[in-house]
């Protein structure tokens, strides 16, 4: 039961990584291992608290990325030319679309290419490259801030899930 245990909090490590990156299921893969808990475990009981937390951390983490996203935009003085030259640009970047680097493949295209689509829809609206790239900057800047505040629910979830079973499984 322990080594089931671990594997399912490795899971939520790897859901933690999602939190942080894009395009990696962050808080689904921590609600689906807490789950796995409860009927590995047969006991719902023992979940309850981990459960409710990692559905509103769940909740809050869809808000917080359209939040941060539009909150960086806006600070940044984007439209929605922008913020839809980020959305393509993600897209391709993350299908590996950019030019092919040395280091990072798809994970450095989904950090680029946000802001590369930013800055090219902007300037396609607006006509100004100094107005694109502050645009671009803040889209990306409103996005990182957005999985950092993700990654740290995302963290806070498994700590309680940590606390609130270890006793079962371990004895305290």
């Amino acid at each position: 039961m322990q080594i089931i245990y671990w594997l399912l909090v490795a899971l939520m490590v790897v859901g933690i990584i999602g939190a942080v990156v894009p395009a990696i299921p962050g808080a689904s893969l921590i609600l689906i291992a807490i789950i796995s808990w409860g009927f590995i475990s047969g006991s719902f009981a023992a979940i309850k608290i981990p459960l409710i937390v990692t559905i509103i951390v769940l909740l809050l983490s869809v808000g917080i990325d359209f939040l941060a996203s539009y909150l960086g935009a806006k600070k940044a003085g984007a439209s929605q030319w922008g913020q839809i030259g980020a959305i393509v640009g993600f897209v391709v970047g993350f299908l590996g679309l950019l030019p092919t680097l040395p280091v990072g493949g798809p994970l450095l295209g989904m950090l680029l290419g946000p802001l590369l689509g930013a800055i090219i829809g902007e300037y396609l609206y607006r006509r100004d490259w100094k107005v694109a790239i502050k645009a671009g900057i803040g889209i990306v800047v409103g996005t990182l801030v957005g999985n950092l505040i993700q990654g740290l629910l995302a963290i806070s979830a498994v700590v309680v899930f940590l606390v609130t079973t270890w006793p079962q499984v371990f004895g305290a």
